[in-house]
């Protein structure tokens, strides 16, 4: 955290010495600021920043096209006359053991148009999804497990 930190007070810094506040400025500022710390981490010591900040934008993208294939999905499904619709409840057992892995997953899928997240087993170990398009509650589980958990995952651990 405290990598990240300097070098959004790096970018800031590069803001006020090229005198532009504009978005652009910040992201150059950012991006200039991340080469900088990558060449000096020796110095910084073990940080696992140069590995998270990568997969955070990936991570980023990847909710970014779920979120919009599953919009555009439920957009159609309501403006064309034949219902695509098999609601049903699957559930999804569960790799992500934290409490803020359980709880980033859930609101993801609630996110996400045609899903959302009803229920966490008692032990933790199942989470209850409630889905628009349920053709195959196993193929659905797939998903949900090879997409979102593990990204999650990824991010958090």
């Amino acid at each position: 955290m405290k990598v990240f930190l300097l070098n959004l007070l790096l970018a800031l810094l590069w803001e006020a010495l090229t005198g532009r506040t504009d978005s652009a400025a910040l992201l150059l500022g950012f991006l200039l600021g991340y080469v900088a710390l990558w060449w000096l981490r020796p110095l910084l010591g073990p940080t696992q920043y140069f590995r998270k900040l990568p997969e955070s934008i990936r991570f980023t993208f990847f909710f970014l096209r779920e979120l919009i294939h599953s919009n555009l999905r439920v957009a159609w499904d309501v403006i064309s006359p034949q219902s695509q619709r098999k609601p049903g409840i699957v559930a999804v057992p569960l790799d992500a053991s934290s409490d803020i892995e359980i709880t980033f997953l859930a609101n993801l899928i609630t996110l996400t148009p045609g899903t959302l997240s009803l229920d966490v087993s008692a032990d933790r170990s199942v989470l209850y999804v409630h889905g628009m398009f349920v053709e195959d509650p196993q193929l659905m589980r797939e998903q949900i497990k090879n997409g979102f958990e593990r990204r999650v995952l990824e991010l958090l651990r």
